[in-house]
């Protein structure tokens, strides 16, 4: 079993929009049989931050279950063009995998 954890640092005022394509996202994944995931936010100190934390078998069940997301078809093609660019409400991104 292994954890795997998205920390966003948000740009400022960003939190209200980041929340909403997180949930977007989320139904997104659950269409194509991606396992749940939390979603902690963080509000306080300098930077807001977002995480979304989810658990997979194994790291090959998480990269295709990864493939198949990215995969999808026409009900995330309005994600897809948000989640992308300067339009994107994080300031950086990375991901732990443990």
């Amino acid at each position: 079993m292994i954890l795997v954890r998205d920390v966003l640092r948000l740009k400022f005022g960003k939190a209200k929009e980041a929340k909403a394509l997180a949930k977007v996202g989320t139904r997104i994944a659950k269409k194509v049989g991606y396992p749940a995931h939390r979603q902690l936010m963080d509000l306080t100190g300098r930077y807001c931050t977002l995480v979304l934390e989810s658990t997979h078998e194994s790291v090959a069940a998480w990269e295709s279950g990864m493939a198949d997301t990215q995969a999808a078809g026409d009900h995330c093609r309005g994600y897809k063009t948000k989640n992308r660019g300067p339009h994107h409400p994080a300031r950086a991104r990375r991901r732990h995998v443990g």
